[in-house]
C-alpha cells in the first residue's frame, strides 16, 4: 500500500519531520491550523516562526486544509498537549491506518498523556508514540539522531521502517508508558538544569539536576506502571540530557531565565512557541500527590513557576533536606 503522510503541526518538530520524510520521497503534507500561516510558508518556503533558516523543497505541500489531511492514510500529530484534543477531534472518524503521537506532554486537567487522548479518536491499534532526542533544527539538518516508537502492537515496527534513514535511526519500545513519561517529565527538569545555569551554578549542579531529576522520573513512571528500564533509554536518559544541555531547548532557555531573576509569565510573553514543561509541570505536581510519590525538583520548579518562589530559596531547600540514600523508594 502507498503510504500518504499528513503532519498535524506546523511547529519547529512537525516542519522538520515533514522533511525528513519527504526526503525520502514519502508523499508528504504539512498541516498548520492557520489559513494565513500556512499560505506564507507554502509562499516563502520557509517557517520563519519555528524553524528559521531552513529551506523547504518546492513540492512539499503545506495546508490547513482537514480534508486533505483525510485522505492521507497515516497521520502525526505534533500539536502542543494542550491542543491535541480539540485538534483531533477534528479528524474523529477518519480511516487512518497509523496515528502516530509525536507529542510530549501531560493533559493538565485529564492528567492523560498523548496517546490516551488520542484513543478517545482513533482506535487503540493504530496508534503509535514517537519520543527521544530530536532537536527540530538537528533533524531538519540531517545531524545524526536516534529516537523511539512504541506501541503494544506491530504497528510500531511499520513506523520504525518508515522513518528509518542513514541519518535518523528509531528503536522500537512496548512501554508506551514509560516512552510517554519520560518524554513529559525531562522538560521539568530541563527547566530546573536552565535555572541553575541562570543562577551561575556549574557543572556539578547540572549532573546533579539530570541524575536526581531522572530517579523521580523513574519513582513516578514505576507507580504509574512503567520499566524502570525504560527511563535509561532514549525517551529517558536521551531526551533528558538532549533538553537540559541544548542551546535550542526553550524548556532550558526559560528555566535559565527564571535564574536570571526574571518571572515565567513575562519570559513565556516574549515567545510565540509552547515551553510544554509549564503545563507539564502542573501535570506532574498533580500526579506526584495522586500516587504519593516524592518528586522534589518538580515540586520546586512547579512553586518557582507558579508560586513565584524565588529560584535561590528553591535551590537551599533541596540542599537542606533529610539525608537520603541515593537509591531509594
Amino acid at each position: 500500500m502507498m503510504i500518504k503522510v499528513a503532519i498535524i503541526g506546523d511547529g519547529g518538530w512537525g516542519t522538520a519531520l515533514s522533511l525528513l520524510l519527504h526526503k525520502k520521497g514519502i508523499d508528504t503534507l504539512l498541516w498548520s491550523v492557520s489559513p494565513e500561516y500556512a499560505k506564507k510558508i507554502q509562499s516563502n518556503r520557509e517557517n520563519v516562526k519555528f524553524l528559521k533558516g531552513v529551506r523547504l523543497p518546492a513540492d512539499l505541500k503545506v495546508t490547513s486544509d482537514d480534508d486533505e489531511v483525510k485522505k492521507c492514510n497515516c497521520v502525526f500529530f505534533v500539536v502542543p498537549c494542550r491542543y491535541l484534543r480539540s485538534v483531533a477531534a477534528r479528524f474523529k472518524g477518519t480511516n487512518f491506518k497509523y496515528v502516530v503521537s509525536a507529542t510530549k506532554g501531560i493533559e493538565s486537567t485529564s492528567l492523560k498523556c498523548p496517546s490516551e487522548i488520542l484513543r478517545e479518536f482513533f482506535p487503540v491499534s493504530r496508534i503509535v508514540t514517537l519520543s527521544g532526542p530530536s532537536i527540530s533544527y538537528e533533524v531538519a539538518n540531517g545531524i545524526p539522531t536516534t529516537v523511539v516508537v512504541a506501541s503494544k502492537g506491530k504497528n510500531k515496527y511499520d513506523i520504525q521502517k518508515l522513518l528509518m534513514t542513514k541519518s535518523f535511526r528509531v528503536y522500537t519500545s512496548n512501554d508506551v508508558v514509560g516512552v510517554e513519561l519520560g518524554g513529559a517529565l525531562k522538560n521539568i527538569v530541563a527547566i530546573a538544569a536552565g535555572i541553575s545555569d541562570g543562577l551561575g551554578f556549574g557543572a556539578n549542579a547540572k549532573a546533579a539536576i539530570l541524575t536526581r531529576g531522572l530517579a523521580e522520573m523513574m519513582r513516578l513512571g514505576v507507580k504509574m506502571g512503567a520499566s524502570k528500564l525504560t527511563f535509561s533509554g532514549l525517551s529517558g536518559m536521551g531526551d533528558l540530557a538532549t533538553t537540559c544541555i541544548s542551546t535550542h531547548s526553550r524548556n532550558r532557555w526559560l528555566g535559565e531565565e527564571i535564574g536570571r531573576g526574571k518571572k515565567a509569565k513575562d519570559v513565556l510573553k516574549r515567545t510565540e512557541m509552547v515551553v510544554e514543561g509549564v503545563e507539564t509541570c502542573k501535570s506532574a505536581d498533580k500526579l506526584a500527590k495522586k500516587y504519593k510519590t516524592e518528586m522534589t525538583i518538580t515540586t520546586q520548579v512547579y512553586e518557582v513557576i507558579y508560586k513565584g518562589k524565588d529560584p535561590a530559596l528553591a535551590v537551599k531547600e533541596l540542599m537542606t533536606r533529610d539525608p537520603k540514600e541515593e537509591h531509594y523508594k
